[in-house]
């Protein structure tokens, strides 16, 4: 049994037949600059994928939690670090459907422990508002909406 590796910026990545898993192929030219193989047990042609950058899952839970809070994709954008792009493609992969609540707009605040220790002392901001406090690495984010009266 032999295995082929490919050298990529100093890792080597093994490589088998998508298909049906062989490690038996050989080179068989280039399309779009890419290396292309044939397997020599099923004859198929296959590329190896580029390797991507991969977004931590803790990113892309926050940027979920955020968006179902009703925080828009461009601030999640703004407040995570991660394509606006990333975040659509992630609420369709997971299926994740925000509850509709026209009737009101989150805000969120970007503060440090010190000012989160503030803001919960004073009894005022406390009363008549709904409120979720997550943590954004070394810093703290508060989402708030009043509670609108009838």
């Amino acid at each position: 049994m032999v295995i082929y590796y490919i050298y990529i910026k100093d890792m080597s990545v093994a490589i088998n037949c998508p298909r049906c898993f062989s490690e038996a192929y050989v080179k068989s030219g280039y399309v779009n600059n890419r290396q292309r193989y044939r397997c020599k047990s099923c004859n198929y042609f296959f590329s190896v994928q580029k390797p991507g950058k991969k977004i931590d899952a803790y990113y892309v839970t926050k940027a979920l939690q955020l968006y179902l809070e009703g925080v828009s994709y461009r601030e999640i954008e703004h407040i995570l670090g991660v394509s606006h792009v990333s975040v659509m493609n992630w609420v369709k992969q997971y299926g994740i459907s925000r509850p509709s609540h026209s009737h009101f707009r989150a805000t969120y605040r970007i503060m440090r422990h010190s000012e989160v220790v503030e803001f919960f002392a004073d009894p005022k901001n406390l009363t008549n508002r709904g409120m979720i406090l997550t943590e954004l690495g070394d810093k703290y984010m508060l989402i708030k909406w009043d509670r609108f009266r009838d």
